[in-house]
C-alpha cells in the first residue's frame, strides 16, 4: 500500500504592501519565520513585529527581571538582521498568558496601529502536529491573534480605542498562521536562509540555555532541516510553510 500524496503547497500572496507579525515570546518568530520575512523586507514591505510577552520566564537560570531585558534587547537585535525595525511589546506575563478580552483588545490595538494586510502568528492549536503538547501562551496569543483581526475592524468591539484615536482597521485580508500542522501556503527559504540563521543565533543566551550543541550548528539544522521538509511539498525549494486564513 503506497503513502496517500500530500497537496503541494501554494504560494503565499504578493499583492501586499504591509505585514504585523503577533506572537507570545521573543525567538517565536526566528524557529521557522525569519527566512520568508527577510525576503519580504527585501522586497520592499514593511513587518513590524508585536510579542506578548518579554520572555522573562523562558530561562531558568536568570531571574526574571534580568531575563527579560536581555531577551528584549536580543529580539531588537534578530528583528534587525531581516529588515525589521519596529519591534513592540505588549507586557503580558510571560508563561500566564490568559486568552480573553484584554489579549483580543491589545493585538486590536496593534491592528489598528500598524494597518496591515497580512497577520502573522504562531500555531494556537493544542500540539504541534499531535506529536508534542503546545504551550499555553502560544495558543492563547495564536487563537487571540486571529479573533483580533476582526475585532480590529469593528468599531463596536473595544469603543474605548476610538476613544484612544485608533479608527477600525478592516484591512486585514489574510492571517498566516506558523507552525501548523496543516499549511497551505508557503514561501521559498533560500534567498533568506542565511539572514535567518543570523537572526536566530541573536538569541544566544536562550540558545545556550536550550542545548549544550554549538550554537550555529544547531541553528542551522534546525532551520534547514524545516525548510528542506517543507520544500517536499513546493516543488523541491526549500520553505517556510502557513495554514493561511482568507478573510
Amino acid at each position: 500500500m503506497t503513502e496517500p500524496t500530500l497537496p503541494q503547497l501554494q504560494p503565499m500572496p504578493d499583492d501586499w504592501e504591509r505585514a504585523l507579525a503577533v506572537v507570545a515570546h521573543p525567538d517565536d518568530l526566528e524557529y521557522g519565520c525569519s527566512a520568508a520575512i527577510a525576503a519580504w523586507t527585501d522586497a520592499g514591505r514593511e513587518v513590524t513585529y508585536v510579542l506578548a510577552t518579554r520572555g522573562e520566564a523562558g530561562i531558568d537560570t536568570l531571574e526574571p527581571g534580568e531575563c527579560g531585558p536581555l531577551r528584549e534587547r536580543e529580539q531588537r537585535a534578530s528583528a534587525a538582521v531581516v529588515g525589521v525595525t519596529e519591534v513592540e511589546f505588549l507586557g503580558h506575563r510571560d508563561g500566564v498568558i490568559e486568552y480573553g478580552t484584554a489579549l483580543r483588545r491589545d493585538i486590536a490595538a496593534a491592528v489598528r496601529r500598524h494597518r496591515p494586510e497580512l497577520v502573522i502568528t504562531l500555531n494556537h492549536r493544542d500540539t504541534w502536529g499531535g506529536v508534542a503538547w503546545n504551550t499555553p501562551d502560544h495558543v492563547a496569543v495564536g487563537r487571540a491573534t486571529l479573533d483580533a483581526a476582526g475585532d480590529a475592524g469593528n468599531r463596536w468591539i473595544f469603543p474605548e480605542l476610538v476613544a484612544q484615536g485608533l479608527q477600525p482597521w478592516n484591512g486585514v485580508r489574510w492571517v498566516a498562521v506558523a507552525g501548523s500542522s496543516t499549511p497551505t501556503h508557503a514561501v521559498e527559504a533560500t534567498p533568506g536562509m542565511e539572514r535567518a540563521v543570523h537572526s536566530l543565533l541573536e538569541h544566544r543566551t536562550y540558545i545556550e540555555a536550550l542545548t549544550d550543541e554549538e550554537p550555529e550548528a544547531y541553528v542551522r539544522d534546525f532551520l534547514t532541516g524545516y525548510a528542506e521538509r517543507t520544500g517536499e511539498r513546493f516543488g523541491g525549494r526549500p520553505a517556510v510553510a502557513f495554514e493561511l486564513f482568507t478573510r
